[in-house]
């Protein structure tokens, strides 16, 4: 039961993205899962029974004046205890709308803070693919970018 539970929580990250990093949590007992990790589970499902309601909505940017483009990351080193491993995130809005967001637990250590903003600053790439998307056609927009 708790595979097929931990399997079905799996496939609701593809429209619930922010229920992925506490599955994946509970995926990696999946071979010899305790009490905790149903009670885990079970919390999981309680918290997208309570929130079915919310989503992300679109809004209309002013037509007067040029949408922004705006991208910000963040990153929290050595965060996680079991494996010191750092995560990071990041979004990209357009005008007031989310366009792009990602969170990802990096695959190596970080030796320093700095080691860890400096991967960060990777979303740098993804944020000029953005770019061209938007200059090719045309698209008139300011841009900026956040390090938090």
């Amino acid at each position: 039961m708790f595979r097929f539970m931990v399997g079905a929580l799996q496939y609701a990250t593809i429209t619930c993205p922010k229920i992925s990093l506490a599955v994946n949590k509970v995926c990696q007992f999946m071979a010899n899962p305790l009490d905790s990790h149903w009670m885990a589970v079970k919390c999981i499902i309680r918290y997208l029974k309570g929130t079915m309601h919310l989503g992300l909505c679109g809004t209309l940017a002013l037509v007067h004046r040029p949408p922004p483009l705006r991208a910000f990351c963040d990153v929290n080193w050595a965060i996680d205890p079991d494996d010191r491993c750092s995560t990071n995130g990041a979004a990209t809005y357009f005008g007031p709308n989310l366009i792009f967001w990602r969170s990802c637990k990096k695959p190596v250590v970080a030796r320093s803070s700095a080691d860890a903003e400096y991967r960060s600053l990777a979303h740098v790439s993804e944020l000029l693919w953005v770019h061209t998307m938007l200059t090719k056609p045309g698209v008139p927009f300011t841009s900026s970018f956040h390090l938090l």
